[in-house]
């Protein structure tokens, strides 16, 4: 099994680089796992309590989780991946049956900063966008699909995401072994890791 791991900053256009990746390849042969699935497990706190949680930080993601799911898909095992919601700021109830593949994407903006996330990796990609960019992807996507009010998304962004940006998700970009501009000019550093999954699959 190949593990990729594809990180960025919040908004820089992950999923658009997964979806231009695996748009080109058999279905049944690639599987992404996102980070978002693997949030911590709230449900011990008032929605209120929930609401000021500071997910753009490390401690927000279970990643012991995220490790043995990914250790046991590499050992041919399908998971249980949990389902997240945005709105609740918590797991749902439901999981999503995972079955191994001879690929697996995983996309996430803190999926570099653990160590034993980051040795399960054999491909690790950065994606790179301006910042100001990320921001109106981020205030977009926010409002449209999570309910936030512009207040709400910019307030965060100032006093969360942009600090833990910096802290945390920047330096990461050192570990890459790829780094993708997310701007029309992504196309060879794409076709390079698609060439690589190809070879992988033949």
């Amino acid at each position: 099994m190949l593990i990729i791991g594809i990180a960025g900053g919040t908004g820089c256009g992950k999923t658009t680089v997964v979806n231009q990746i695996i748009n080109e390849l058999p279905d049944a042969e690639v599987g992404v796992i996102s980070q978002d699935s693997y949030y911590q497990e709230t449900s011990h706190l008032s929605y209120e309590e929930r609401t000021k949680i500071n997910f753009d930080h490390p401690r927000a993601i279970d990643f012991d989780l995220m490790k043995e799911h990914l250790s046991q898909l590499k050992a041919g095992k399908s998971i249980d991946q949990p389902v997240y919601s945005f709105v609740k700021h918590n797991r749902t109830n439901d999981t999503i049956l995972t079955h191994p593949r001879k690929v697996m994407i995983v996309e996430g903006i803190l999926i570099f900063t653990h160590p034993d996330i980051r040795a399960l990796f054999d491909i690790k990609i950065f994606v790179h966008a301006d910042s100001d960019e990320r921001l109106i992807r981020r205030l977009k996507r926010d409002i449209a699909e999570r309910g936030r009010d512009i207040d709400e998304v910019l307030n965060r962004y100032q006093n969360t995401l942009k600090p833990m940006h910096q802290q945390f998700i920047e330096p990461t970009k050192e570990y890459a072994d790829i780094i993708i501009p997310n701007n029309k000019y992504n196309t060879v550093a794409v076709n390079i890791v698609r060439t690589i999954i190809n070879e992988r699959l033949l």
